[in-house]
């Protein structure tokens, strides 16, 4: 019987450089959400050498909003605030008549959000 060898995944090192928290859970959600829009244009997220490291991978981030809605401390509306502005990659601005109601579901989600973040240090 011929021996097969099986493939073993590695996975690759970390930056080996410190890395740096974000100053708040706003400025990791953008973070997020140019990642996002990055890989959505194909591009490649390889370490840029003057970036900060960051202690996550976008995912992370992800995975917290997701066990924050798991456990009904983001609802629906939360999430599409979140998602609306992060896609603009602008806060709301609570001056705007329009956009007031947005603003304060804007700053509830992300003192939500700051709580697990911050546990991981991804959030100074």
């Amino acid at each position: 019987m011929p021996s097969e060898r099986r493939n073993r995944h590695v996975p690759r090192p970390l930056a080996e450089r410190p890395t740096a928290p974000f100053a708040s859970a706003e400025e990791a959600w953008f973070w997020l959400q140019r990642a996002r829009l990055n890989r959505a244009e194909g591009a490649r997220l390889d370490a840029d050498p003057l970036a900060a490291a960051r202690p996550c991978d976008p995912d992370d981030i992800v995975r917290a909003v997701r066990r924050l809605a798991a456990a009904d401390r983001l609802q629906r509306h939360h999430l599409r605030v979140l998602d609306r502005h992060g896609r603009r990659l602008t806060p709301p601005d609570a001056r705007l008549p329009e956009e007031e109601t947005d603003a304060a579901l804007w700053d509830e989600a992300l003192d939500r959000l700051t709580t697990p973040l911050r546990a991981k240090g991804i959030v100074a």
